[in-house]
């Protein structure tokens, strides 16, 4: 075996659909930036039905794995040990393996809701608003409770969502109120506005937006700038969008992959921004 073979270290994304991921760009422009020329990133086709063969044939070459729905919830069972973060969410997008062959779960979308609201200087709001009920609004809730001092509105289609994300409210320390989506419109006057929701969702919502709005955090990347994001940027707020948050979740996976104490962010972004042009 030659030293290259040797030291040879490998991570992917898996999921399903997978093809349309930046999840390789990133994690190979930061090996790029590291130097770590041993060091591979691909994406697979995998479903919760294949989750557990996969995983079985991995080898020790593997450092780590980014996972995207619908396996958040399905690797849970598969693993030696699950980080606070991902289990107050119940939901993991990182396992880490270690060199005696341990399975390490973690989640890297709350901190990297945080990190991007950071960057941007939203570090506290007095409340704030949540389109949406799925996953990510779940995990932008577990965000909120450290920066949020007062209430958080959420926006749903059903009282079924309505209960669940009050439910999620409870179990992070967050105070949540919930409304009809027939309301979302009145989220926008929020200081800070998540929008979690698929492309399209929140389109009608443009004309609605403030003269003066707050920070808008729309988790779409693509298309990009999405109507509401658009109008929001023309009235003067602060948006961020998917790419943001991709960005800042990607480079917690990277230190926590390969050891690193701090991601090469602006190459990541730098080239996501790169692919997401050469798409459109």
């Amino acid at each position: 075996m030659s030293q290259s073979q040797e030291h040879r270290r490998r991570a992917a994304v898996l999921g399903s659909p997978i093809a349309h991921s930046l999840s390789p760009v990133l994690h190979r422009a930061a090996y790029a930036e590291l130097g770590l020329g041993e060091w591979t990133y691909d994406r697979f086709e995998v479903d919760e039905a294949a989750l557990p063969g996969f995983l079985g044939g991995l080898d020790g070459s593997w450092a780590g794995l980014s996972l995207t729905m619908p396996l958040k919830r399905a690797v849970i069972p598969l693993l030696d040990e699950v980080s606070d973060t991902a289990a107050s969410v119940e939901a993991v997008n990182t396992v880490v393996f270690t060199e005696d062959g341990r399975r390490l779960g973690d989640n890297t979308d709350i901190p990297g809701i945080a990190a991007a609201l950071r960057e941007r200087g939203v570090t506290r709001t007095a409340s704030a608003a949540v389109l949406g009920a799925g996953a990510t609004a779940s995990s932008a809730l577990a965000a909120l409770a450290g920066i949020c001092s007062g209430e958080v509105i959420v926006y749903v289609r059903s009282e079924a969502r309505a209960a669940e994300m009050r439910e999620w409210g409870e179990r992070l320390g967050v105070a949540v109120r919930t409304a009809d989506w027939s309301r979302a419109a009145e989220a926008l006057a929020a200081p800070l506005v998540i929008a979690t929701t698929p492309a399209g969702a929140t389109d009608a919502l443009a004309g609605a937006v403030p003269e003066r709005p707050g920070a808008l955090f729309d988790v779409l990347y693509e298309p990009w700038p999405t109507p509401l994001a658009a109008a929001w940027s023309a009235r003067g707020g602060a948006v961020l969008g998917g790419l943001d948050l991709l960005v800042h979740q990607a480079v917690l996976q990277v230190e926590r992959m390969t050891g690193c104490s701090r991601g090469p962010l602006a190459a990541m972004r730098a080239a996501g921004e790169a692919a997401l042009a050469a798409r459109g």
